[in-house]
């Protein structure tokens, strides 16, 4: 009756829906037409290392979608969303509030390019960034799905560079991204002395091409990589 009350103060505007996953443990208010979460959030959520106490920063939050999954483990002491779009960061900010999550997460509406938090805050950063050049395929029309997809707000390497400020020594980056541009994306970590230490591969089935990796990095982490079992789905 508690969650009840709770859902009844949560406001869900025109062209919105609410969503239920992970077997109605979480409910998440997004856009209908817009941009909505794919399982690439899920598998990012899963495949982040989590510690008791962490601080953890996501940069480009989007509706919240991985924040609300890492706030369901007890280890973590606090989430901060970084999200520049105004709907979208407000579908966070009711999100944390339709699953009671305010206590434990945060959102704020910025520019991760300048990002207002304090240098060297964060346990873990992690991200599921836009993976198109703005020059490569046709654009979306809808700004939401455009700015979603196409590095358009952020680069890869101003996300990087985002990640290594927040971080704090030794602090883990957790990132997804084609599985055609791994070279790309190690030689952006190493730059800001982000060091690879866990990888995992994503397969669509069991005889296509890998489609996603996902990578963990160390903060100043000393070079010695572990490949984890493929991921299939």
């Amino acid at each position: 009756m508690k969650q009840l009350k709770h859902f009844d103060k949560v406001q869900v505007r025109n062209g919105e829906s609410i969503d239920s996953f992970l077997d109605g443990r979480l409910r998440l208010i997004q856009s209908k037409s817009g941009y909505r979460f794919s399982i690439d959030a899920v598998f990012l959520a899963e495949f982040a290392t989590v510690k008791k106490g962490d601080v953890i920063v996501e940069l480009g939050t989007g509706c919240g979608v991985i924040l609300m999954i890492l706030s369901t483990r007890e280890e973590i002491s606090h989430a901060i969303g970084i999200e520049i779009q105004e709907e979208l960061a407000s579908q966070a900010i009711r999100n944390a509030m339709l699953n009671n999550f305010t206590a434990r997460v945060s959102i704020v509406r910025a520019d991760l390019r300048s990002c207002p938090l304090m240098p060297g805050c964060a346990d873990l950063v992690i991200c599921n960034p836009p993976y198109r050049k703005p020059r490569s395929g046709r654009l979306n029309p809808d700004l939401q799905k455009a700015i979603a997809r196409h590095e358009i707000m952020a680069s890869l390497q101003d996300i990087i560079r985002a990640a290594r400020s927040l971080l704090k020594v030794k602090g883990r980056f957790t990132i997804i991204y084609p599985a055609e541009r791994l070279a790309h994306v190690i030689s952006q970590l190493r730059k800001f002395q982000l060091e690879p230490k866990r990888i995992r591969i994503q397969y669509p089935t069991l005889k296509s091409n890998a489609k996603l990796v996902l990578i963990e990095a160390i903060l100043g982490g000393r070079p010695g990589l572990h490949i984890e079992p493929p991921l299939m789905g």
